[in-house]
């Protein structure tokens, strides 16, 4: 560890990085180093520094956050922040940064290097061959001209995958419910649903941000439905591919190969399909080149230098840089979460979103809140980290307008957050929010056309029906026999025997099935899990 004593803000860096890294922060710090990984010395050498960046394997939890007393920011030399306790950070009003976009180029050449690996068995023909073996006829392969790809999520790593792919001739579908059909159409792609894109791809490729939703997608079930010819490749998010029902797909000849880069559980070096000749498997070495280590240092070391200038920092993974009024700060999570909601009460991304703020607040400059939910719009449909100032491009590459409009005007709440969206269908969602009492309680007290008055929870659901009796009984009697236990339950409607809605706090995640099983016996026009603890 090396230290020295100036008046200049204090940079540890606690892990190797490029020299890049220092040249972009500049001669306005004081630069120490430590080894980030030897627990001792890190959290000896923490204690007075401003900020710090690290990598992959220095663990900035609750305990160091708690040891810095000076700590204003934590960078994240990388993408993932697994090793980064953000809630902690925000607790201690320290901000967390990283590079969202430093290894998207990198993430693409990787998949698209597995997808040559497994149509044409290099890395088998290559062990092979050093061993003494010329068998040609052994790893005899399929060209992937004029092969069908299917991208699963059209994200920017999914949309580079998709444009390198093209250029091999290849004809690409992909599955999104969150890319407008028009959007993909001016890429050349077509969009499918998930069971169309099974039965046609010869290639399969998976692009998607790990979430509830998305974990075991490519599972037993869509095993089933695909071609026996098909290749599918991993390199997002391990688990999204089950590897137990891939391992018995390829053992019953019902998938011709695979090519994975991420695994359930990592490191991984034990795996069922490690036993197979036609797997292709990588270290996670998805961000694994210098130019994507460069990169990612170079961004954070600029991210830094803005945040300790107190200016507007684009890659704030938790708060806004810049100032904010003390009063529009609380609201902050509050609009986040209701954008989260309507991404899972919509199922699509909006054509048109309208940010409506209402209330003593607006005397105030809101358009954080604007930011704010866009942030959750998109959290849980981008196989990246969101944040203030990349959520805007993320709807302006989607096609999404977006609109801020605010009121002092607030009858019957003193301030309101409500995101109303434009489905391409034409049909609009809604969802209202605000903060109660002097805890700042954040509630849900509108969706769509319905009032209602639900603290907010990590776990909700709603569900639109035929208001009839006994709908709130069988809603119950299936979570009970689920283990699902039920917090809150609000039930609303604007005529008897109209349409209604239920809404539901509970203790636990609802599973797919559990709620497919609700909506089908009580005969569901809606049926919509929120998942806000992922």
């Amino acid at each position: 560890m090396s230290t020295a004593s100036t008046d200049k803000p204090v940079v540890l860096i606690a892990e190797e990085l490029s020299p890049a890294t220092v040249d972009a922060l500049g001669p306005d710090f004081e630069i120490r180093h430590c080894n980030g990984a030897d627990r001792g010395e890190l959290l000896a050498a923490i204690t007075d520094v401003d900020a710090i960046l690290v990598r992959s394997a220095t663990k900035v939890d609750a305990e160091a956050i708690g040891a810095a007393r000076k700590l204003k920011v934590v960078a994240r030399a990388g993408v993932g922040l697994d090793n980064v306790d953000v809630s902690a950070a925000t607790k201690a009003g320290v901000m967390v940064v990283n590079a969202p976009t430093s290894n998207i180029v990198t993430a693409a050449e990787l998949a698209c290097g597995l997808l040559v690996a497994t149509a044409r068995n290099i890395p088998q023909a290559n062990s092979s061959l050093k061993k003494g073996e010329w068998k040609r006829s052994k790893y005899t392969g399929v060209e992937l001209a004029e092969k069908t790809l299917g991208v699963v999520g059209l994200g920017r790593i999914g949309v580079l995958v998709a444009q390198r792919m093209s250029a091999f001739g290849m004809k690409v579908v992909a599955y999104d419910p969150y890319v407008q059909p028009a959007r993909a159409a001016q890429m050349g792609v077509k969009l499918l649903s998930l069971d169309e894109l099974l039965e046609v791809a010869d290639f399969i490729t998976v692009h998607l941000p790990k979430t509830p939703e998305t974990l075991g997608l490519i599972g037993d079930e869509a095993l089933h439905k695909v071609k026996p010819s098909v290749r599918i490749v991993n390199a997002a998010r391990g688990g999204i591919v089950d590897e137990e029902a891939l391992a018995s797909a390829l053992k019953e000849g019902r998938v011709a190969g695979a090519g994975l880069d991420v695994f359930s559980t990592e490191p991984c070096t034990d795996s069922p399909l490690f036993e197979y000749d036609n797997v292709v498997v990588t270290p996670h070495l998805g961000a694994s080149t210098g130019e994507a280590q460069e990169k990612a240092g170079i961004s954070v070391a600029k991210s830094v230098r803005l945040a300790l200038a107190g200016e507007l920092v684009p890659d704030a993974v938790n708060v806004q840089g810049g100032v904010i009024a003390e009063d529009v700060r609380p609201g902050l999570p509050l609009a986040e979460k209701l954008g989260r909601i309507f991404t899972a009460l919509s199922g699509e991304v909006a054509v048109r979103l309208d940010v409506e703020v209402r209330g003593e607040i607006t005397q105030h400059d809101v358009k954080v809140l604007e930011l704010s939910t866009l942030k959750g719009v998109f959290e849980d449909i981008v196989d990246e980290t969101v944040s203030y100032v990349n959520a805007p491009l993320f709807a302006q590459e989607r096609g999404v307008e977006v609109r801020l409009t605010t009121s002092s005007e607030s009858p019957e709440h003193r301030n309101l957050v409500t995101v109303r969206g434009t489905l391409s269908g034409g049909d609009e969602v809604s969802v209202s929010g605000t903060l109660s009492g002097p805890k700042f309680i954040q509630k849900v007290v509108g969706v769509g056309e319905y009032d209602v008055d639900l603290v907010l929870a990590d776990h909700m659901a709603f569900l639109r029906y035929a208001d009839r009796p006994g709908v709130v009984g069988t809603v119950g009697r299936i979570l009970g026999e689920a283990g699902i236990n039920i917090a809150g339950m609000q039930v609303a409607r604007a005529t008897a025997g109209g349409e209604a809605l239920v809404a539901l706090t509970v203790d636990s995640a609802v599973p797919a099935p559990v709620l497919t099983e609700i909506a089908d016996e009580i005969g569901a026009t809606s049926a919509r899990a929120v998942n806000l603890a992922a």
